[in-house]
C-alpha cells in the first residue's frame, strides 16, 4: 500500500505539473503543488517502470486551472507526460486550450500538443497543427489560422481568418507575432503581410495601428486616416492620427495621462489645405481635473482655434464660442466655494464684427455657508460672498464697458406643518451690492444697491390611493412675496434671458444673474395633479400664474413674466409604462396665443428608439431675436436584426422652412467584424463656412486588443 501511495503521489505531482504548464502563474515545489492537485478518473494504475497511468474521463483541477482528457500517462524514466485526447485546458483568465495529443516535459519548459487550438478570452481561436510551449511563457504555433468569427456547418467558411506560417503568443507581453500572415475575407486572399504584431483580446492598452477610417466630404474631398496609438507607460499615452484628402494634408494628436490625484486630456490637429490658400490652420482642445488638499478641486479648460472656420469645415466640433478656464471649487455638506477666470472668444458670424465689444475675461468667487441656528428662528439660513469681473477689449465709451461686483447675501427658509397637512414656508433675504463701471459715462463709476426681500408659500398636498392601487397626488399652492431694490441703477449684464418654469414659479427671485432683483409686491398661484398606476404608467400635470400689483417692466415678451399678470405656465410629464414618455411646458397667453413652448418625446423598444423634441419662442428685441425660433429635431434607432443598427437623425428650422442638419448612420457588427458607415449633411451656411456633406467608414476586426463583438451567435438555430 505505501508504494501504490507513493506512485499516486508522483502521479498526481506529473499532472499537476502539466496542468501547470499553461500557467503563467509562477510554481513552487514540487510538494506544495502536489498537495494542491486535485485528480479524478475512471481508473488509475501503476505501470512496472514506475510510471502511472490515468484511463477515463481524466479531470485535473490545480490552482482554477482545469484540465480534461481521456488518458494521460507518466514515464519516470523519461520524465515525461502523454495526454490522449481530447484535450481541453481551461486557464482561470479565460485562456482555452484544445487539443488531440499532447508531449509535455515535467519541468514545464518543453512540450508540443498537435492537432491544438487556442482560445483567447473566449473571442480568438488560432487553431495550428502544432503547438508547443516554451519557457512557461512563450506559445508557438506552426500552420496557423486565426479568426473570432463563429465556424459550424452552417457557416463553414469565416468571415475573416488570418492564415500565417508561424505564430507566437508572448503570454508577459500578451501580443501575437505572425509570420508570413496573409488576411483572408471570405476565403479570397485580401493581402500578405512577412510580419504582424496584434495584441491579444485580453489587452486593453498596446502601441500600434488603430482601425483606418475613410472620411469624405465635400470641402476636403476623399481622405483617410490611420490612428497611431503610443502607450507612454501605464498611466500616459498619445494617438497620432495623419490624416490625408485631396485638399488638406492633416495630423490629429490626442494626448492623455493619469495622475495620483486627476487626469488630463489634450487634443488638436493642425492642417495645411487649399481651403485658405495653403494656410497653417490648427485647433487645440484640453480639460483635465485634479484632487486638492482640504477637499478642493482644480480643473482647467482649453479651447483654441486659428481661424472661426476650421472645426466646422473639418467637423471637429459645432461650438460657436470657446471657453479657457481654470476654476477652483470645494463642495461641502454645509459649505461651497469657487473661485475661477475665464476667457471667452466668439465664433459666429453675427458677432465677429463687434468681438471687442463683447466681454471677454470674466473673474468670479464665491462662497456660501449653511447654517441651522435653533431656537425661534429655526429654519436654515445661508451666507454668502461673491465677487465678479467682466472686461471688454474695446476701448469705446459704452461699448467697451468694464464692470466688477462685490456682493454679500443673507437667506433664510424655515417650514411648518399646520392643521389638515397644510405646509407652511416661511422665506426672508438680503441682498447688498457694490459695483465698479468703467468705460460707461451714463453711469457713476461706483454704485450701489441693496434687496431685502420676503415671503409666504403655503401649500395643500392631498392623496387618496383607489382600490385597484392607482395613487393621485393633488397639491394647490398659493405663494405671496415682495421684495424692492434700494440703491443706484446698474447695467444689466447678466440676466438678459429669464427662463419662466415650474422650478421658479414661487421663487423670490427668477432673474438668473446679480444685475437685476425681482421687485414689487406678487402672488403666484398653482396646482399639481399627479398619478401613478399599478400597470407602470402614470403623468403629473401643473399650471400656474404670477400676478402683480404694479407693472414694473422689469421682464421681456418671450420670458412670459412680462406685464401685470404672467403668461399661463402649463407643465406636463407623461410616461407609459417606460416605453413612451412626453415632457413639456408651454406659455399661453389670455388670448391663449402661444408665446413659448418646449416639448420633448421618447419611444423605447428593445429594437427600436425614437425621440423626437420640438421649441418655439417669439420673436422679442430685448433678447435679440429679431425673428421667432420654430425648431424641430428628430433621432431615431432601429436594431434591424442581430447584427445591424440603423440610426437616422436630423433638424428642421420650421421658420426658415429649410432643414439644418442630418445624418444617416449603419453599423454592422457581429462577433469578429465591425463596420460603421456614417453620412451627414449640414446645410446651413455663414460668412465662415459652406453647406457640407460628410461621408465615413470605419472597420474592425474583432479579437484583437479589448473590442469585444455582439453576443449572438450566428451558429445557433
Amino acid at each position: 500500500m505505501m508504494g501504490l501511495s507513493q506512485h499516486l503521489r508522483a502521479g498526481r505531482l506529473a499532472l499537476a505539473l502539466l496542468a501547470g504548464s499553461v500557467s503563467t502563474v509562477a510554481l513552487g515545489t514540487g510538494a506544495a503543488i502536489a498537495e494542491t492537485a486535485s485528480l479524478i478518473a475512471d481508473h488509475v494504475r501503476v505501470v512496472s517502470n514506475g510510471g502511472l497511468v490515468a484511463e477515463g474521463n481524466v479531470v485535473v483541477l490545480f490552482d482554477g486551472t482545469r484540465l480534461t482528457a481521456t488518458r494521460v500517462s507518466y514515464d519516470k524514466a523519461t520524465d515525461t507526460l502523454s495526454i490522449t485526447g481530447p484535450i481541453t485546458i481551461t486557464r482561470p483568465d479565460g485562456t482555452i486550450l484544445v487539443a488531440d495529443e499532447a508531449q509535455l516535459s515535467a519541468d514545464l519548459r518543453n512540450g508540443i500538443l498537435t492537432s491544438a487550438r487556442l482560445v483567447l478570452d473566449e473571442q480568438l481561436q488560432i487553431a495550428a497543427a502544432q503547438i508547443n510551449r516554451v519557457q512557461d511563457r512563450y506559445t508557438q504555433l506552426s500552420r496557423v489560422t486565426a479568426s473570432s468569427c463563429h465556424v459550424c456547418l452552417k457557416n463553414p467558411v469565416p468571415l475573416w481568418q488570418i492564415r500565417a506560417e508561424r505564430v507566437v503568443h508572448d503570454e508577459k507581453t500578451r501580443q501575437l507575432y505572425f509570420h508570413g500572415a496573409q488576411l483572408r475575407i471570405a476565403d479570397v486572399p485580401v493581402f500578405y503581410l512577412p510580419r504582424l504584431r496584434l495584441p491579444d483580446p485580453t489587452l486593453n492598452r498596446a502601441t500600434g495601428f488603430l482601425p483606418p477610417k475613410i472620411r469624405t466630404n465635400t470641402t476636403l474631398g476623399f481622405g483617410l486616416a490611420t490612428p497611431y496609438f503610443i502607450k507612454l507607460g501605464d498611466h500616459a499615452d498619445v494617438t497620432v492620427s495623419p490624416y490625408i484628402a485631396d485638399k488638406t494634408r492633416t495630423l490629429e494628436l490626442r494626448y492623455r495621462q493619469a495622475f495620483q490625484t486627476g487626469d488630463i486630456q489634450v487634443e488638436g490637429a493642425v492642417s495645411r489645405d487649399s481651403i485658405l490658400n495653403d494656410t497653417t490652420r490648427f485647433y487645440v482642445f484640453g480639460e483635465g481635473e485634479f484632487q486638492l488638499p482640504r477637499d478642493f478641486t482644480l480643473s482647467f479648460q482649453l479651447q483654441e482655434v486659428s481661424d472661426p472656420g476650421y472645426l466646422l469645415d473639418y467637423g471637429y466640433s459645432d461650438q460657436d464660442r470657446l471657453r479657457n478656464a481654470i476654476e477652483v471649487m470645494r463642495a461641502r455638506r454645509d459649505e461651497f466655494a469657487f473661485a475661477g477666470i475665464t476667457r471667452y472668444d466668439t465664433l459666429r458670424a453675427s458677432e465677429l464684427p463687434i468681438s471687442d465689444q463683447l466681454p471677454f475675461a470674466q473673474i468670479d468667487a464665491f462662497y456660501e455657508r449653511r447654517f441651522h441656528p435653533g431656537g425661534i428662528v429655526g429654519g436654515e439660513l445661508r451666507a454668502n460672498l461673491s465677487w465678479q469681473a467682466h472686461f471688454r477689449e474695446s476701448k469705446l465709451d459704452v461699448q467697451g464697458r468694464d464692470v466688477a461686483r462685490m456682493g454679500a447675501g443673507l437667506n433664510w427658509r424655515r417650514d411648518w406643518i399646520g392643521p389638515a397637512g397644510l405646509v407652511i414656508e416661511g422665506q426672508a433675504a438680503l441682498d447688498a451690492d457694490i459695483y465698479w463701471i468703467e468705460q460707461d459715462s451714463r453711469y457713476q463709476t461706483e454704485q450701489s444697491f441693496a434687496t431685502p426681500s420676503a415671503g409666504v408659500t403655503l401649500r395643500w398636498p392631498l392623496s387618496r390611493v383607489a382600490g385597484n392601487g392607482t395613487v393621485d397626488i393633488l397639491e394647490p399652492v398659493a405663494a405671496v412675496a415682495w421684495s424692492e431694490q434700494v440703491g443706484a441703477d446698474i447695467p444689466n449684464e447678466d440676466s438678459q434671458f429669464v427662463e419662466f418654469d415650474q422650478g421658479n414659479l414661487f421663487d423670490l427671485n427668477r432673474f438668473p444673474g446679480s444685475d437685476r432683483r425681482e421687485e414689487g409686491l406678487r402672488a403666484a398661484l398653482g396646482l399639481s395633479w399627479t398619478r401613478n398606476t399599478p400597470s407602470g404608467w402614470g403623468f403629473t400635470l401643473a399650471a400656474g400664474r404670477v400676478f402683480r400689483e404694479v407693472d414694473l417692466g422689469q421682464f421681456t415678451d418671450a420670458s412670459g413674466l412680462a406685464g401685470q399678470n404672467s403668461d399661463w405656465l402649463l407643465g406636463a410629464s407623461i410616461n407609459f409604462g417606460g416605453r413612451v414618455s412626453v415632457q413639456g411646458r408651454a406659455l399661453l397667453d389670455d388670448d391663449f396665443g402661444l408665446t413659448k413652448s418646449e416639448t420633448r418625446a421618447a419611444w423605447l423598444t428593445d429594437q427600436f428608439q425614437l425621440g423626437a423634441a420640438h421649441i418655439w419662442v417669439i420673436d422679442d428685441a430685448a433678447e435679440s431675436r429679431p425673428t421667432p425660433t420654430h425648431e424641430l429635431r428628430l433621432d431615431s434607432a432601429w436594431k434591424a436584426g442581430d447584427f445591424w443598427t440603423i440610426t437616422a437623425d436630423g433638424s428642421f428650422d420650421v421658420e426658415a422652412k429649410q432643414a439644418t442638419r442630418a445624418s444617416f448612420g449603419v453599423e454592422y457588427r457581429n462577433e469578429c467584424l465591425s463596420i460603421d458607415l456614417s453620412l451627414s449633411r449640414r446645410f446651413t451656411t455663414s460668412i465662415n463656412v459652406e453647406p457640407t456633406t460628410d461621408f465615413g467608414l470605419q472597420f474592425e476586426l474583432i479579437g484583437f486588443g479589448s473590442g469585444r463583438g455582439a453576443a449572438v451567435n450566428k451558429c445557433r438555430g
